[in-house]
């Protein structure tokens, strides 16, 4: 099935796969392209016209210096003269030649040696010698040589001809001034852009933050006009957001005032109220149990509205966090067993994951006889597992009691696992509700590190 997805990718898929994913690989890639094309194009306008031409011209004046010295061996076949045509071209046109008599080419070609030049000279000897030869680097001799071996009527003549009458040096600077040049640039574009994305990555990483409750204060706008431009609103954004919180804070406290004045009065005068009989001790007992109903209503319709948005993130024990809602749990008669591991540390907002983790408890305990609590830490998260023995949730159920007002099964005020999910996504994790190996319900808590 693997290899079948591969092969239905299209190219412009492989494409894609193959592309930096990120804004530095991305900006080196579109300036090291066209840096690489262009000293490519460089490279081949300079060996495909002014090199390739002084090529042929080196190797046709080799070539006609070997046939030269051929035409006179012919001409003059005395031994005596033979050597000073030999000593002649020794010192004439820098060749060293030897004749060995007798001899005869094995086979007929040559052995292809790096580059044109090979191509060159053979072409050369085959217009101007019109014999058989075989050609090779002379590393058993000198390795700064070639070494051409001819075919002669009365044996084979060998000429060591330096590398140096083939090669052009100034390929070489050529080729160096390419790679070096194209390094600096390489390398320039590389610092100046890595200083921009930082810039773009610390608005991010800032703005990641902020989104989940850790605020370090205004970022210093820096990099490009654009970038600073996105950090100056970001700026402007975060003061906006923390003016709004804390705006709505002073007037969600107004708010809870207001309300609790009332059903103070109330529970004041309930207090004081006669109890003539068993009728009235039970009404006035009923009423009492309403009044707490309705200020822990007001109580979880705030801190839904409110989202604990005012704490900021410190370091955090979530083992401690974790013993210490179990035993509250158990004084309030649950049976809970509770091993979270050792040294836990997290940079969290303790009294909002408290409330999450503690609704989550309550929660199960309420459908359950028996909880347990436990953590576990990955190489990126935490994982906080809050498993029961109750009757569950259906699956296609789970979703929907996170929803606002969603009481379900439970009664309440239908807000407890709405808190929960809020103040864990806010602090960049998530909540999810799974089958428990108890038999009811797990409800997973991810906080990332």
């Amino acid at each position: 099935m693997r290899w079948a997805t591969r092969r239905a990718l299209s190219p412009r898929m492989w494409i894609k796969r193959l592309l930096p994913r990120s804004l530095l690989g991305r900006s080196l890639l579109m300036i090291l392209l066209p840096l690489v094309l262009l000293q490519v194009v460089a490279l081949r306008i300079f060996y495909g016209t002014h090199l390739d031409v002084l090529s042929r011209r080196m190797a046709s004046s080799i070539a006609g210096e070997v046939g030269y010295t051929i035409e006179l061996l012919d001409r003059f076949p005395d031994p005596a003269d033979r050597d000073w045509i030999l000593s002649g071209a020794a010192g004439q046109f820098d060749l060293t030649m030897q004749l060995e008599p007798g001899l005869t080419l094995p086979s007929l070609g040559r052995v292809n040696v790096l580059g044109p030049f090979d191509d060159d000279l053979a072409s050369a000897i085959e217009e101007k010698i019109h014999r058989p030869y075989m050609m090779d680097w002379d590393w058993a001799g000198d390795p700064r040589a070639v070494l051409i071996r001819v075919q002669l009527a009365d044996g084979v003549l060998d000429i060591e001809a330096p590398r140096k009458r083939l090669y052009v040096s100034t390929i070489f600077f050529f080729v160096f001034w390419l790679l070096g040049t194209s390094a600096v640039v390489f390398a320039i574009a590389a610092a100046f852009m890595r200083n921009q994305v930082r810039a773009i990555r610390r608005l991010a990483g800032a703005a990641e933050d902020f989104g989940i409750g850790r605020d370090v204060g205004p970022i210093r706008p820096e990099g490009a006009t654009e970038v600073r431009q996105a950090a100056t609103a970001f700026n402007r954004m975060r003061e906006r957001v923390l003016r709004f919180l804390a705006q709505r804070t002073e007037m969600l406290a107004g708010v809870s005032h207001d309300l609790r004045t009332p059903l103070t009065r109330l529970r004041l005068a309930l207090a004081v109220m006669p109890r003539h009989d068993d009728s009235d001790e039970a009404e006035i007992n009923a009423m009492e149990t309403d009044i707490d109903e309705m200020e822990r209503m007001i109580s979880g319709y705030l801190a839904f509205a409110r989202g604990e948005g005012s704490e900021q993130a410190q370091s955090t024990d979530l083992g401690a966090m974790l013993t210490d809602i179990a035993n509250r749990a158990r004084r309030a008669g649950a049976q809970i067993a509770c091993e979270p591991p050792a040294d836990l540390t997290l940079k969290l907002r303790s009294d909002a994951i408290r409330r999450a983790l503690t609704n989550l408890v309550d929660n199960a305990r309420r459908h359950a006889s028996h909880v347990s609590l436990g953590a576990q830490r990955t190489a990126s998260a935490v994982f906080v597992t809050i498993d029961d023995d109750g009757p569950g949730i259906p699956p296609d159920q789970r979703e929907a009691v996170f929803r606002a007002f969603e009481r379900g099964a439970s009664g309440g005020t239908g807000l407890g696992l709405t808190i929960a999910r809020d103040i864990v996504r806010a602090h960049g994790g998530d909540i999810a509700l799974e089958q428990s190996p108890h038999g009811g319900l797990r409800a997973r808590v991810r906080l990332p590190l």
